[in-house]
């Protein structure tokens, strides 16, 4: 009975039913491994944001073609094949937040700091360009770094 259940929600997510909008914009989407439930969390975006999310999680994807996804406390989550994740990203009510997880080890480091010893951030708002020889460059140093459990 637990496990029927708890494959409810994904059963809502891929179905008709519009994802729960949090604070920041940020979409309530039912945790799961792989591409679907990020692309579901990435089209349930509203406004501005959806597009840059696109475009990082297209970035990401020709950065480490490998790459793993999953979508973790609404937010989605990027790793290695091997294991552990290296990014994340979540709607803030302004911005978009980008984590590096290991971000003290990339060159040159990412511009805002974290009460986590080694993530930094970087926050895209509306507007901003993305430099995606940068972005690229920080994408493909944090996949070959030991990845976060979580």
């Amino acid at each position: 009975m637990t496990g029927a259940a708890s494959k409810q929600p994904k059963a809502t997510m891929a179905g008709s039913a519009s994802p729960k909008i949090l604070a920041g914009g940020n979409p309530q989407i039912p945790m799961g491994e792989g591409d679907a439930p990020v692309q579901a969390y990435i089209a349930a975006i509203p406004d501005w944001k959806q597009a840059v999310a696109r475009h990082l999680d297209a970035l990401i994807g020709r950065s480490v073609p490998d790459v793993r996804k999953a979508v973790k406390w609404n937010s989605p989550f990027y790793g290695p094949a091997g294991g552990g994740w290296f990014l994340s990203f979540h709607c803030c009510q302004r911005y978009l937040k980008v984590a590096f997880f290991r971000g003290t080890s990339l060159q040159p480091m990412p511009p805002v700091a974290s009460k986590q010893p080694e993530v930094r951030y970087l926050h895209i708002h509306q507007g901003d360009a993305i430099d995606d020889a940068v972005l690229g460059a920080w994408v493909t140093q944090a996949s070959g770094l030991p990845g976060a459990r979580m």
